[in-house]
């Protein structure tokens, strides 16, 4: 197997939502997915690694709130590097462990990324990216009138602070990436969607209040490393079609026109499997090979198409769907 593999852990797999969220646990919960990087870097595989931040990043904005009293918060931008730091951490020391008991040597190395957007994006005059804890009412007006926050009701459980999400335009460190990636090492970078800046004229870069969609900033640095194929990695083992009714269709290779009239359908929410799609629809239209959407365990299973859902562009055989559905 010689696929160039650019990796995107979603959250849970460092800290799943359920449990107590000690480092312990994340660092088991880091380490049971990591033996399925190994699997993919043993079988041959050139791989980049991306992670997602919510659950860890939420904590951090957490710990701003509870000190701000004693410890001046810091900005959203500062917050993303504090969990890329964090998180590339925990992924790198736990798969160098797992590479070193299987006698694979290779390197692995955490870039800490900055990700430059647009500040015209519409996005900074629409913020709509929920973040941090919970408040009360009271306690969002407070936030409102002393911080400047826009907060919004979120699910009938208190309000939350929503922040711009605005696109990514250019990975800035993508040459340091690709030099890595290109001598052989297995290269973890763009963690959350990496740290949001905006650019002057003069090349000046600043950090912004934003929160970058991790499977946008993917699709960039897949292209930047000339990665044949994207394998999202999530909570659920495919995709599925009239997702949690009586009709739900797992998939399990769809071409790319099926994935546009999908979406276009409403079957992939904001909120949850439509960046996703979206994003590997722009990945297939810049030229990539496939992009594979599965659970940690079946990493290297759908690589082989044994599991998992494909995008491709075309299929040489009709599109199949799965048999299972919601009974």
């Amino acid at each position: 197997m010689t696929n160039t593999v650019l990796l995107s852990l979603g959250g849970n797999a460092i800290l799943p939502g359920r449990g107590p969220g000690s480092i312990e646990e994340q660092f088991r919960v880091t380490r049971s997915s990591m033996v399925h990087v190994a699997d993919l870097l043993e079988s041959g595989a050139r791989v980049v690694l991306v992670h997602g931040n919510g659950p860890i990043v939420g904590n951090i904005l957490l710990r701003n709130e509870l000190a701000r009293d004693r410890i001046p918060p810091m900005p959203l931008d500062v917050c993303g590097a504090d969990s890329q730091g964090g998180i590339g951490y925990m992924i790198q020391q736990t798969l160098q462990n797992v590479l070193h008991e299987r006698g694979i040597a290779r390197e692995v190395a955490t870039v800490l990324t900055q990700v430059v957007v647009d500040s015209d994006d519409p996005a900074f005059q629409s913020p709509s990216k929920p973040i941090g804890p919970f408040f009360s009412a009271d306690e969002a007006r407070r936030h409102e009138v002393r911080d400047g926050w826009r907060m919004v009701e979120d699910s009938g459980r208190g309000m939350r602070r929503v922040v711009p999400s605005p696109r990514p335009v250019r990975i800035v460190e993508e040459r340091v990436i690709r030099g890595l990636f290109e001598a052989g090492h297995v290269v973890i970078a763009a963690g959350g969607g990496g740290i949001p800046v905006v650019e002057d004229t003069r090349g000046r870069l600043r950090g912004v209040e934003a929160v970058i969609d991790k499977d946008r900033t993917a699709i960039l640095l897949a292209r930047a490393v000339g990665a044949d194929v994207v394998i999202n990695v999530t909570a659920v083992d495919r995709v599925a079609i009239h997702f949690g009714t009586p009709r739900q269709q797992d998939l399990e290779c769809i071409e790319l026109d099926d994935a546009r009239r999908f979406l276009a359908e409403g079957h992939f929410p904001p909120g949850s499997m439509g960046p996703k799609v979206e994003a590997a629809i722009e990945f297939l239209e810049h030229g990539g090979r496939e992009v594979i959407i599965t659970s940690p365990p079946s990493v290297a299973l759908a690589l082989r198409g044994e599991a998992g859902t494909r995008i491709v562009r075309t299929t040489t055989t009709a599109r199949v769907f799965s048999s299972r559905a919601t009974p």
